[in-house]
């Protein structure tokens, strides 16, 4: 008797105090430590959370950032989702101009299960729009902005979530996890 694998997508981002994942221009230099230290904050590379990634999703612009940093997914299967054409430079590169349900329900759920969406403030927006996200790893930095690239701008109607874990870190972040409400339409 087959078992049926349940994914889950996961909407990872990094925001300003102010819900910001960008500068008008697209930068993200802010997200630089300041070197301050929080004293009561834990100390965590992330290893263990990055090794149960099956999958990344990434928008075009977050995928050219990548690039530029050096690729800090390895050889994880990545799916970007573009109209644009961009270079292919890893063969764990995929590249999707379709319908976000097919390539979720129909593409990766099947292949992976454990999902994570990483990056682009419309890509995160339209994935909650259309209820395709299951939980939310939302770090917050401590910068204000003042001005940039709305995180929830166009999220879609309201939606509740349940908060899983809070964890402050030495650097001065918070990461805050919440899982989707269960409701007769997304169970």
């Amino acid at each position: 008797m087959p078992s049926a694998m349940r994914s889950t997508v996961t909407l990872h981002v990094v925001s300003s105090l102010d819900g910001f994942i960008a500068k008008k221009d697209n930068s993200v230099s802010w997200m630089d430590s300041s070197g301050d230290v929080y004293e009561a904050g834990v100390t965590d590379d992330g290893a263990e959370v990055i090794e149960s990634i099956d999958c990344y999703v990434l928008g075009s612009r977050t995928y050219e950032h990548a690039l530029q940093l050096g690729w800090p997914y390895g050889d994880t299967p990545t799916v970007v989702m573009t109209n644009r054409v961009l270079p292919s430079t890893r063969e764990s590169v995929e590249f999707y101009s379709g319908d976000p349900k097919r390539l979720v329900g129909e593409i990766l759920a099947p292949r992976y299960g454990n999902i994570w969406l990483v990056g682009g403030a419309m890509l995160g927006q339209s994935f909650l729009r259309l209820g395709l996200v299951d939980e939310i790893r939302l770090m917050i930095a401590p910068v204000i902005l003042g001005d940039g690239l709305h995180l929830f701008g166009d999220s879609g109607t309201e939606q509740k979530w349940h908060l899983k874990n809070v964890v402050a870190y030495k650097d001065g972040y918070v990461e805050l996890s919440y899982r989707r409400q269960a409701t007769d339409s997304n169970c």
